[in-house]
């Protein structure tokens, strides 16, 4: 049965709880972008129509697993690191991995078996060895964390042999892509979920409480992004395998990898579960950080100088729900910068702002009646208040287990959780494409000169419905027999 909080809210985000009577007036995108001077059109997000006998994936449960068997796809830096956190998840066994590069596939399976795990078995050597990986009938879950460009195929192809999903950052690049993951999902009556780990952040699931407590009152907005130098790491002739990230910063002027801020923040608004994005505007600085990097530090004989960079180093998506609310998302990897992912909720109560260094937590807050004087409060009688069943349960075994501050493992432990307990996944093939759609959404603004376009309604209408995800009730691990 899908998870059901126990506990109701005080409000939904400070305010009535959506029904379809409340919102009828705010589902169109062209509504929601009336105000502008050049609406999107309807087509734009049109929704395509279900074939025969497909149906919602919302609130379908996984079949309970006594174990839950993971393949993975992609054995580089983020692969091989995350196939250690899946073996090491009670109740979940690695039994397969894939990658091109065969010295990769050997040096994970030595690795595990090292570990004292069992031998995976290995598939490399050819760009297709991962579909024969997905014949094998001992894999429930498989695991991407290929390029991007590969995302999409290889998740379709998961999904057609009748496994579960779980797919790095973008899940597909294209529209089009985005809206068939949704429909081969309906159809195969399989998972697909966006392995958005910085949704399981401590902070970002404390302020998910606090929003979904009413503390923030009726909530307005919400600031999100991914702002990372990765300048050292894009030049690398190591890190990224051909130079795949790189690369795409001569493809296209887009906002390639916002998730990480966007996705706490829509969760905090109930995006897709009583409200929804309804357009996104975007703007872009110009492309200079890639070049002016490459002039002072990169050899003349790199390859990269045959190169053209035309992405913005700084991407911004102003993003308009149905309710009203705004969202900025932000992209920058190209600009000396320390790391953040601003993490930043606000309402007619008061305002939480993450990553600033004022304390322990790395948080501030102001919140009305508790806080006045115009000055920031530390963030860590709250988190202590409001932290997440999940980092109870769990955070000291994140802390010893995973990257990210723990953030990886407590979404590894939840996922294979929600697999062995036969639950509803938190984050849902709705949510994944809602989450990567800024990509080609920010492509057709700047192709626009910056006009709003209207954004797709992947649940058909079904986001008038609250129903649970990250806010979910505490449950245990089903124990190992």
């Amino acid at each position: 049965m899908p998870e059901i909080p126990t506990v109701a809210r005080r409000s939904l985000l400070g305010g009535t709880l959506a029904t379809g009577a409340v919102v009828a007036g705010l589902g169109s995108a062209t509504g929601a972008a009336a105000a502008t001077s050049a609406p999107p059109s309807a087509a734009d997000a049109a929704a395509p129509g279900r074939r025969p006998g497909q149906k919602s994936m919302i609130n379908v449960p996984f079949e309970p697993y006594k174990t839950v068997r993971v393949g993975v796809i992609g054995l580089g830096n983020r692969g091989s690191g995350m196939t250690t956190g899946w073996s090491v998840i009670p109740g979940c066994v690695v039994t397969a991995v894939c990658d091109m590069r065969t010295d990769r596939v050997r040096r994970t399976a030595d690795g595990l078996v090292a570990d004292g795990r069992p031998r995976p078995a290995e598939y490399g050597g050819s760009a297709d060895a991962y579909a024969r990986m997905l014949r094998r009938d001992d894999i429930d879950l498989v695991y991407i964390a290929t390029p991007w460009e590969f995302h999409y195929e290889q998740g379709k192809a998961a999904l057609l042999s009748g496994k579960h999903v779980v797919v790095e950052l973008p899940v597909a690049t294209e529209l089009r892509e985005l809206w068939d993951l949704v429909d081969t999902s309906e159809r195969t009556r399989k998972n697909l979920m966006l392995s958005e780990n910085c949704s399981y952040g401590r902070n970002e699931l404390a302020m998910l409480r606090m929003a979904h407590e009413g503390l923030f009152g009726d909530v307005t907005n919400g600031h999100g992004g991914y702002l990372h130098d990765l300048r050292e790491l894009l030049f690398s002739d190591t890190y990224y395998t051909d130079a795949w990230r790189r690369l795409w910063h001569t493809r296209s002027t887009a906002s390639f990898y916002a998730m990480h801020g966007l996705a706490p923040i829509a969760a905090a608004m109930d995006i897709n579960r009583g409200d929804r994005m309804t357009t996104l505007k975007a703007t872009a600085t110009a492309p200079k950080g890639l070049a002016d990097y490459r002039e002072r530090f990169v050899p003349k004989s790199h390859p990269s100088w045959r190169e053209t960079y035309v992405n913005g180093d700084l991407v911004s998506c102003a993003i308009e729900t149905a309710r009203g609310r705004t969202i900025r998302a932000e992209h920058d990897v190209s600009s000396p910068r320390p790391y953040s992912r601003i993490n930043t909720l606000a309402g007619s109560r008061g305002i939480f702002e993450d990553y600033v260094g004022t304390s322990a937590t790395g948080g501030r807050v102001y919140i009305e009646p508790d806080h006045s004087g115009h000055s920031w409060r530390d963030f860590d009688t709250y988190r202590k208040e409001f932290d997440h069943w999940l980092w109870k349960k769990i955070g000291d075994d994140a802390a010893n287990n995973g990257g990210h501050g723990g953030m990886d493992y407590v979404l590894q432990w939840r996922t294979v959780q929600l697999m062995r307990a036969g639950l509803v996944p938190d984050i849902d093939v709705y949510d994944s494409a809602s989450w990567c759609a800024p990509v080609p959404l920010s492509v057709m603004s700047l192709e626009g000169k910056g006009r709003p376009v209207a954004f797709p309604d992947f649940t058909r209408g079904s986001w008038v419905n609250h129903r649970a995800g990250l806010d979910s009730r505490s449950t245990d691990m089903p124990p190992v027999s």
